[in-house]
């Protein structure tokens, strides 16, 4: 249990010395002191420096019935022996050798009742004025008591702020751990978010390009070979209506910029994008050279890319 207790600090100590030194003044006796109990050793903690005191700090005995202070802390009660040499109970206890037969105890306690030691003072002879302030020497009991309370209280507030430190420490090693989870999450949902998007950008371009170069040149052939006026051109308004419906939904740069372009200039920048030459062009449209040299031309200019510099090809694929 004792181990448990908080150790005394060097300002206490020489708070209690000042303690003793009063009382054996006070009193006038020899020695005033101060006990620490650790069973089976007894030990002086703190003794007065006043004239003939032969105890010394740490100077130990071995707890025994012949003790002054064993009694008292078997009783746990104040005792009081006047003239230890005609007490047949105390005529040959171990403080006659120092010649001490005046013994006046009290136990110390800490807070929770476990004993901690003694204050006591001691005389060669039967001392009537340590009689007389016996009362002081009980205030003084309760001065060092309330220390070892106060001993108490701060070392449970020390363990309760190192318990609160710790568990703050604790805290932020989650927090941090947590953070750090969060923004792998999060870098990984951006990862995907930026595949989704060009997935969903690349199924777009590819829809609009396959709308421009697979149905809208023939739908142009179907509405200049359809007369003014014929049934059939109602449903080519609906068909282009309807695809022009679902190309409008697509945000791709590819769709803003082809929209700017005839239907056979459409057809001309797709089959550039898949790497026809111009004459292949011109052969798959049954047109002159160059016939598709002005389509390429009016696809740069309504694209803005006049400057020859810039290859066509890898322009339109740079907007897919």
């Amino acid at each position: 249990m004792q181990a448990e207790k908080p150790e005394i600090p060097a300002a206490t100590l020489a708070k209690w010395q000042r303690v003793v030194d009063l009382a054996a003044k006070i009193a006038e006796v020899p020695a005033s002191l101060v006990m620490r109990t650790c069973a089976p050793d007894h030990a002086v903690l703190v003794s007065s420096r006043s004239p003939g005191n032969p105890y010394e700090v740490g100077q130990n005995f071995t707890l025994h019935p012949k003790l002054y202070c064993y009694a008292v802390l078997e009783r746990h009660e104040a005792l009081l022996v006047r003239d230890a040499r005609a007490d047949p109970a105390w005529d040959d206890n171990d403080d006659l050798e120092f010649g001490m037969s005046f013994y006046l105890g009290y136990p110390l306690a800490w807070p929770d009742g476990s004993l901690f030691g003694t204050i006591c003072i001691l005389d060669r002879k039967e001392n009537e004025t340590a009689l007389a302030y016996r009362e002081l020497l009980e205030e003084l009991r309760g001065l060092i008591e309330g220390d070892l309370a106060l001993l108490i209280e701060i070392d449970r507030r020390r363990k309760v702020e190192g318990e609160l430190k710790e568990t703050l420490k604790h805290l932020e090693r989650r927090v941090f751990s947590r953070t750090a989870e969060l923004e792998e999450a999060n870098t990984a949902l951006k990862v995907i978010l930026k595949q989704v998007e060009g997935a969903r950008a690349e199924l777009e371009d590819d829809v609009l390009t396959q709308i421009n170069s697979l149905v809208l040149p023939h739908l142009a052939k179907l509405r200049a070979a359809c007369p003014p006026g014929a049934p059939a051109e109602a449903t080519l308004d609906l068909l282009e209506a309807n695809l022009a419906s679902i190309t409008s939904g697509f945000a791709g740069r590819m769709a803003s910029e082809l929209g700017k372009l005839t239907p056979v200039e459409r057809e001309v920048a797709e089959m550039v994008i898949h790497g026809y030459t111009t004459k292949r062009i011109a052969t798959a449209l049954s047109r002159e050279t160059s016939t598709i040299d002005f389509h390429r031309n009016n696809i740069r200019k309504k694209l803005g890319i006049d400057r020859r510099s810039v290859n066509l090809r890898t322009y339109l694929l740079s907007m897919r």
